[in-house]
């Protein structure tokens, strides 16, 4: 059942149980406020006929045994009324007045004649009065009922448009939707849904907006990573086809000169897929770590020193500064170290002869707490990098410049690799950067 459909049914339920009890209750309150309106009219008669006939039946030993001796002729003409006493068993005890039983139960007002709070017998009492009071009683609240069912149906009429039409327009977003979710579902990635509204409906329609944005971006990422490892294995494997091919044709033995380029080649293989098995593992949460409890100005001590052969070689100046009382964290020093090697070689090789490289440690902590993280910061005064290239840094064999030989530029992992080992520790790394002055590089690990 659609759920437009249910929610008219169950708009249109409780409309008409609500109407239905309102006439109900409405009938009821009517009804009994006339009947208490006409008893009003003639309690003092009618209490005045009670009493002698109670009296009577308890001083006869609780008997109406000769109780027709009891006269109230001058009574009844007096008051031009006519009354009936009943048992409790239906039976006529005594009657008074011209009129006919059937008209005095019918119109008349009825009282129980109590002794100690029990019924002992039922007095009617008419007269022309009550009885036009009666036919009041009666009428009003036919008339009353009569016109509750009118108005009720008219209600009900006009409630029941008014929910088909909340019914239908409070599903109308749903239903736009739908195509959406059935192009999607059919592998039609990115599709977007319209967005009408801003309310809770609006929002779903956002959410799968960008639930269809980043399915299509996994999509390209998946495809490009698979273009990228072909790319990447297609030139160590053509090398090596080749060599030895032609090896195999010249039926010579092979030269070691020969088999050391093969093997540089299987280094390339290898390195790549042991990589792209490490980037896998980090992505996933699976990586193996060796936490300790690590310096870091120690661990930047020992990676600037192991580049002071390249940064001489360039005439690059490298500094180190750190806020004092730098706490130790618990780290994996080997793959950290490996992260900070990335940035730093990156560093020295886009900064021009006669640059400089900072690196920088200080502490971010929120204000009275001792918790927070360090924040590593490595700066080039290199040429920087195009703004569209810093949101795809961090991507899979990504490089900001695709004509510069692959040999030369690396596999384009190494940034993809350092953001995972970092994620790993439950850090982040960022990256800014101004042309014509250089790139910054932030890490930030918990403490």
């Amino acid at each position: 059942m659609k759920v437009s459909r249910k929610i008219f049914l169950a708009m249109a339920s409780f409309i008409v149980a609500m109407s239905g009890v309102f006439i109900l209750v409405t009938h009821l309150v009517v009804q009994k406020s006339a009947e208490v309106a006409v008893a009003a009219t003639r309690g003092e008669e009618i209490e005045s006929l009670a009493e002698p006939l109670g009296r009577y039946y308890q001083n006869h030993g609780h008997s109406w045994e000769g109780v027709q001796q009891l006269d109230f002729n001058e009574w009844s003409q007096a008051r031009n009324a006519s009354f009936l006493l009943l048992s409790t068993q239906n039976n006529v005890l005594l009657r008074g007045g011209d009129e006919t039983d059937l008209l005095i139960k019918r119109l008349g007002i009825t009282k129980p004649v109590r002794l100690n709070g029990q019924t002992i017998a039922v007095l009617y009492y008419y007269d022309p009065e009550v009885a036009y009071l009666s036919k009041m009683r009666i009428g009003i609240p036919i008339s009353v009922l009569f016109l509750l069912i009118l108005s009720a149906s008219l209600f009900i009429a006009i409630s029941l448009g008014v929910a088909y039409w909340l019914s239908k327009r409070l599903t109308a977003p749903l239903y736009r939707l739908i195509p959406a979710i059935d192009r999607l579902g059919k592998g039609e990635f990115g599709i977007q849904a319209p967005v009408s509204t801003k309310d809770e409906y609006g929002k779903v329609a956002q959410a799968f907006n960008d639930m269809s944005r980043m399915i299509q971006n996994s999509e390209n990422v998946r495809r490009s990573l698979v273009a990228d490892v072909a790319h990447e294995l297609r030139t160590p494997i053509t090398i090596i086809r080749g060599k030895l091919d032609l090896a195999q044709q010249s039926g010579k033995p092979m030269e070691q000169e020969s088999l050391l380029s093969l093997q540089d080649e299987l280094i390339r293989l290898t390195r790549l897929v042991d990589d792209l098995h490490l980037l896998s593992l980090a992505e996933s949460r699976k990586l193996p770590m060796e936490r300790k409890a690590t310096s870091l100005p120690t661990l930047l001590n020992r990676i600037v020193d192991h580049v002071t052969p390249d940064t001489d070689r360039k005439s690059i100046r490298i500094f180190l500064t750190c806020d004092s009382e730098v706490p130790e964290i618990d780290i994996d020093p080997n793959r950290m170290t490996q992260v900070f090697l990335n940035l730093i070689v990156n560093a020295i090789h886009y900064t021009p002869q006669g640059g400089s490289i900072t690196i920088g440690i200080d502490r971010e902590t929120s204000e009275g707490s001792t918790s927070g993280y360090l924040r590593i910061t490595v700066t080039d005064t290199g040429p920087g990098i195009e703004p569209e290239h810093l949101p795809h840094l961090f991507d899979r064999f990504y490089r900001t410049d695709e004509a510069r030989a692959r040999f030369n530029g690396g596999m384009g992992l190494g940034l993809a690799i350092a953001k995972g080992f970092v994620t790993a520790h439950d850090g982040s790394i960022d990256v800014e950067s101004t042309l014509g002055k250089g790139t910054h590089f932030i890490v930030r690990l918990p403490m």
